[in-house]
């Protein structure tokens, strides 16, 4: 299994670009998948620049309905048109943060590879697809300022519109999410309650970014998750909505077993 990184915050590979967004190329024996395609469709030029042929992606998979997650599915419908995109129902609901749209282009629902999640959906032995996460440990407050529209008023989103994605080859199960909006911790809470155990490595981001500085009770949620996290037996990768600041109290608790990820960059597992 390799997994590279096509779109990122940060810098990465020379020859890659890097916005607000998250997009991931994973290749396994039986598939060319993406997950999520960033803000824009600047994820397929970083794949060009990388070798990454994505006419041959067999397999699309979008983790919850944020324009910096979709903003690139059209284009990888063009030069996929072959490959369903899995999305999950509620997806196409329209979102805000505060007075800003941050929900996708409304052209993607009608899009005939589409197809809607409702429940956990295993597509074959490879690629399971979970959401239903309903805990709320250490649930992200960045989330508060977060709106989904209901009947033409504002409510706070409950991301019932997040799904996972968990891919088992080569003798490894790998859980990956887009933001982690529900919280990483009840996303590994789910995870558990299907599989029985821990994944081998975690992919995602963990929605702690903020733009203003962290309270004390802030940092000691950080710090917490950090330690909770350790207690799984798992490699972690995370960046994207996690924040610099936010990586680095945790890296300082968490030491070898959380890494970063950075555009056009592959990840070793």
């Amino acid at each position: 299994m390799r997994i590279i990184t096509l779109m990122e915050n940060t810098p990465g590979a020379p020859d890659c670009v890097h916005e607000h967004g998250l997009s991931l190329y994973i290749r396994t024996p039986r598939h060319r998948l993406v997950l999520d395609t960033g803000a824009t469709g600047a994820f397929a030029d970083n794949a060009a620049a990388l070798g990454i042929d994505l006419t041959t992606v067999d397999t699309v998979v979008l983790s919850h309905g944020h324009y910096d997650h979709a903003g690139g599915l059209l284009r990888m419908a063009e030069l996929a048109p072959g490959a369903p995109i899995w999305i999950r129902q509620g997806a196409g609901q329209d979102f805000y943060h505060g007075e800003k749209y941050i929900g996708m282009d409304k052209g993607i629902l009608a899009l005939p590879q589409v197809r809607f999640v409702q429940a956990d959906l295993r597509l074959d032995e490879e690629l399971f697809l979970f959401g239903g996460i309903t805990g709320r440990r250490y649930w992200p407050q960045s989330n508060l300022a977060l709106r989904v529209m209901q009947n033409g008023v504002p409510v706070q989103d409950d991301f019932a519109h997040e799904q996972c994605l968990v891919v088992e080859s080569d003798g490894k199960r790998v859980l990956l999410s887009g933001c982690a909006h529900n919280g990483i911790l009840n996303i590994l809470d789910r995870y558990t309650e299907i599989f029985g155990g821990d994944p081998d490595v975690v992919v995602s981001g963990f929605h702690m970014k903020k733009g203003s500085d962290y309270t004390d009770e802030e940092w000691r949620v950080i710090e917490d998750t950090a330690h909770a996290l350790l207690e799984h037996k798992c490699l972690f990768y995370t960046g994207h909505c996690t924040g610099a600041p936010a990586f680095a109290r945790m890296a300082q608790i968490m030491g070898d077993r959380l890494r970063p990820l950075h555009s056009g960059e592959e990840l070793a597992l």
